[in-house]
């Protein structure tokens, strides 16, 4: 794994107290003053996968603002949210924004809230384990469903995809954006899409939108897909 350094190339800073460190990144042409957002991340050195921004995040965070007419006004839920950029980047340009993570992860929870503070952005923060099936989960009618680097474990699929067909069923139209490393070509997407009865409505390179000052400081064969329900499976 690789530790990420600001998106501008800068060293991070270091914050006080407990071996974390915080994060800039920047959506947006700095030339264009009015057209810019910059988030800050508290990211932990400690080895704990949730609390570093990790390339996939870099690259959907990048998404939602290249998308950011979509966003504006609409309902999202980031699932394994961890440092939430996208979520962040996603809440900026206008969405109501629910950050999620597992519920038995409270430092990173504190941690998604630390940050919204920081950035001055009200997000609901609330766990949200894969596949258990709490009280909270039936109140989220997310438009939007994100996921950066959700498709790591093999073991937590099941889970995490009985999640997701959940709640793009209770919110006809929805769809679920995930940028994930791509190591067994498409056939892990294929498999997953009939496996839970989804369809792939979109499936691109994560680095043919990336600016290229973002894309050098980045690697891996990073896909992103848009998921939706497969109509056409209850006929």
């Amino acid at each position: 794994m690789e530790a990420n350094h600001s998106d501008d190339g800068s060293p991070q800073t270091p914050a006080t107290g407990n071996m974390t460190t915080v994060s800039h990144h920047y959506f947006g042409d700095s030339n264009a003053s009015d057209d810019t957002i910059s988030i800050t991340v508290i990211e932990s050195m400690k080895e704990d996968y949730g609390l570093f921004v990790w390339p996939c995040s870099v690259i959907l965070a990048e998404y939602v603002w290249q998308q950011r007419s979509r966003f504006a006004g609409i309902s999202v839920v980031e699932l394994g949210a961890g440092t939430s950029l996208p979520g962040l980047v996603a809440a900026k340009v206008g969405a109501d924004v629910i950050l999620t993570d597992d519920s038995d992860r409270l430092e990173v929870l504190d941690n998604m809230r630390r940050v919204c503070d920081l950035n001055n952005i009200n997000c609901e923060v609330m766990g949200l384990t894969w596949g258990v099936w709490d009280e909270s989960i039936f109140y989220l009618q997310p438009q939007v469903i994100l996921g950066a680097d959700v498709l790591y474990d093999s073991s937590a699929f099941d889970n995490l995809f009985a999640t997701v067909k959940f709640l793009l069923e209770k919110s006809p139209g929805s769809v679920f954006i995930t940028s994930y490393h791509n190591r067994s070509g498409h056939r892990l997407i294929d498999f997953l899409m009939v496996k839970w009865g989804l369809k792939c409505e979109k499936l691109i390179d994560g680095f043919s939108f990336l600016p290229s000052w973002k894309a050098s400081g980045l690697s891996g064969n990073i896909q992103l897909v848009e998921i939706g329900l497969n109509d056409a499976r209850k006929n």
